[in-house]
């Protein structure tokens, strides 16, 4: 051991009591009978445990720096072997102290006074050894230590610990305030004379150029102020468009499309019919597709390959004893459907019609017949379309089936699904609700295929309802965002934004319209983040709008959201400039909402 004259120093701490809780069991100095208390410590395993390796490991700064690789619990062993020979060279009488604990006769156990003092052992081992920094090792004896036993002269007695400062150095403190501040109080030194100063700085100021508040000061909201025209909320979705949506993606091209409906509701204030959708969808569309026909199947017409290769331009026809030309014009082919007509060969003529597409022919002539003949002639005709065409959805919409197309859309190789859905708004058949399930299929096909923005298109056309986050069967809670997905990716400001500028449009055709899942609980949100950018009075706008809302509608429906309301504007009622225009005297009243929306809430806690 490298400082002559003294005994193992974890020796020297006093033993923490029962109620401290601390992990190691502590042993006191006893020079005065070193076998017995050899024995005790053999016993107890003393030094051989995790928790001791650990504390020593952790506290103990010779043994915290042994060579490396060396096995700490063999350095400490190393350690106390020394410090018992040591002693009994010493003897047993000397260095006696008169009690157990270590501390000198007629003082105060040290335990006692760290206790008294509202310290833990823990707190009070742990700044001996930081008080003077992590390199310095000086430790303090507990009670008298008599220095004849190394020869250096009287002695003397260590002074009482001092408590321990609740911080180690000087450091700034800052909260944030509710009016938009930041509230630095810097370090300072009262005790050289140094004054307290305390900063002010306004969020709005350091967060300037942020994306998050310049995303939030562009938007003009709360949109159901009295000051607000409708043309400010169209330039805001049209600015959207502009700077926030990636054409050349499909999910920017869905994203822009729920921009142009929006701004469309607007000007149309908030009323739609089907073929202003149509027309909205197919402006949409980058390109027109190009749909290839092909030729009806073989077996739809009934023949086998020789009968149709017997039928190809260049044979002779049986029929009229004519051999056809090889290229037939218009004319030409309507004059042998006609022939074929003359001997009564009805079949065969509309199989002649089939196969040079003369479908008008053929349907008309079919309808005049039996039902099968026409379910046949029609089946011919269908099959010529590609797959993907939107006449097929038509189609198969008016022979009352889901198309096709609501459940396939959304793949690359499937083609765009705006066409399809133009087409099924456009052309609503008889049967409304095969239109509805037409349409919520072709929306439930793009939201399996991560196209929120394209499935909630199809659920506003077909007047799907608003939900709740936690309601995962519901198919939409927030205007273009899954909420399927975490919280924080799920409530983004823009598509807070976004559903308030719906819920707008809905109120310039029908002033009462509420959103009630929206309006307490998305709208309080928007109005939090506004206070936290630095943005106080706008934030307090939009707790008066939906304080209002919920006494329309009674704070019944959602009691601690209406509490949470009146917290936050009690915190944010000083931003409201009528409020610091009233005298002095008057300044500590309340706006009349608040007032009652409290009221409200004392109300429902009595009956509760």
């Amino acid at each position: 051991f490298s400082r002559q004259g003294y005994e193992d120093p974890h020796w020297q701490y006093p033993a923490a009591g029962s109620g401290d809780g601390y992990p190691y069991q502590s042993h006191q100095w006893q020079p005065g009978a070193w076998q017995g208390d050899r024995d005790l410590r053999q016993g107890e395993s003393y030094g051989k445990s995790y928790r001791e390796q650990h504390y020593y490991r952790g506290y103990h700064p010779n043994l915290a720096t042994g060579p490396p690789g060396q096995d700490r619990t063999q350095t400490y062993s190393s350690y106390e072997e020394s410090y018992t020979s040591t002693a009994r060279r010493e003897g047993p009488g000397e260095g006696t102290l008169s009690s157990d604990s270590g501390e000198p006769s007629g003082q105060p156990s040290l335990l006692l006074q760290y206790q008294e003092s509202g310290l833990s052992s823990s707190s009070h081992e742990l700044s001996q050894y930081i008080c003077d920094g992590a390199d310095h090792y000086d430790p303090v004896l507990p009670g008298s230590w008599n220095v004849g036993q190394t020869g250096d002269g009287p002695s003397v007695s260590s002074p009482t610990p001092a408590v321990p400062l609740k911080f180690p150095q000087l450091h700034t403190a800052l909260c944030f305030g509710a009016g938009g501040h930041l509230v630095l109080v810097c370090p300072y030194h009262p005790a050289e004379g140094q004054l307290l100063r305390v900063e002010l700085h306004s969020l709005e100021a350091i967060l300037h150029g942020t994306e998050e508040l310049e995303e939030l000061q562009a938007f003009p909201g709360p949109l159901a102020r009295e000051d607000l025209h409708k043309v400010d909320v169209m330039t805001f979705c049209q600015q959207k468009i502009t700077t926030g949506c990636d054409l050349s993606t499909q999910r920017g091209r869905d994203s822009s499309l729920l921009w142009k409906l929006l701004v469309l509701l607007c000007r149309q204030n908030g009323s739609l019919v089907g073929s202003d959708t149509a027309e909205l969808l197919m402006q949409d569309c980058r390109r027109q597709d190009k749909y290839k026909r092909q030729d009806p199947a073989f077996s739809l017409l009934g023949l086998t390959d020789d009968e149709w290769a017997s039928r190809q331009p260049g044979t002779l026809d049986l029929i009229t004893g004519e051999v056809p030309p090889v290229v037939e014009t218009q004319a030409q082919i309507v004059e042998k459907f006609t022939k074929l007509l003359y001997y009564g060969r009805k079949k065969d003529a509309l199989v002649w019609a089939m196969r040079n597409q003369l479908w008008g022919h053929a349907l008309f002539l079919s309808s005049k017949m039996d039902p099968r003949t026409y379910s046949w002639v029609l089946t011919g005709f269908t099959s010529t379309l590609a797959t993907n065409d939107p006449l097929q959805t038509l189609f198969q919409l008016m022979s009352g089936r889901i198309p096709q197309a609501a459940l396939c859309c959304g793949d690359a190789t499937w083609g765009d699904w705006r066409p399809h859905l133009a087409v099924m708004l456009s052309n609503k058949v008889g049967d409304t609700e095969l239109n509805h399930r037409a349409i919520v299929t072709m929306g439930d096909t793009l939201a399996s295929k991560g196209a929120v923005e394209a499935a909630h298109f199809c659920y506003l056309m077909a007047d799907i309802p608003f939900g709740y986050f936690r309601a995962k069967g519901d198919r939409m809670a927030l205007l273009g965002s899954s909420h399927r997905q975490a919280f924080s990716q799920f409530a983004r400001t823009e598509a807070i934004q976004r559903m308030e500028i719906f819920e707008y449009c809905q109120q310039l055709r029908q002033p009462e319209s509420f959103l009630l899942p929206f309006q307490v609980v998305y709208k309080l949100l928007y109005a939090s983040r506004l206070a936290d950018h630095g943005l106080p009075a706008q934030a307090l706008q939009y707790c008066e709008h939906i304080s209002s809302a919920l006494l329309r509608h009674g704070p019944a429906t959602h009691p601690v959201l209406a509490r949470q309301v009146v917290t936050l504007a009690e915190r944010l009622k000083l931003a409201d400039p009528l409020l610091l225009e009233m005298p002095e005297q008057e300044q500590a009243l309340e706006p009349e909402w608040l007032e009652q929306l409290r009221a409200c809430c004392r109300e429902r806690q009595v009956r509760d």
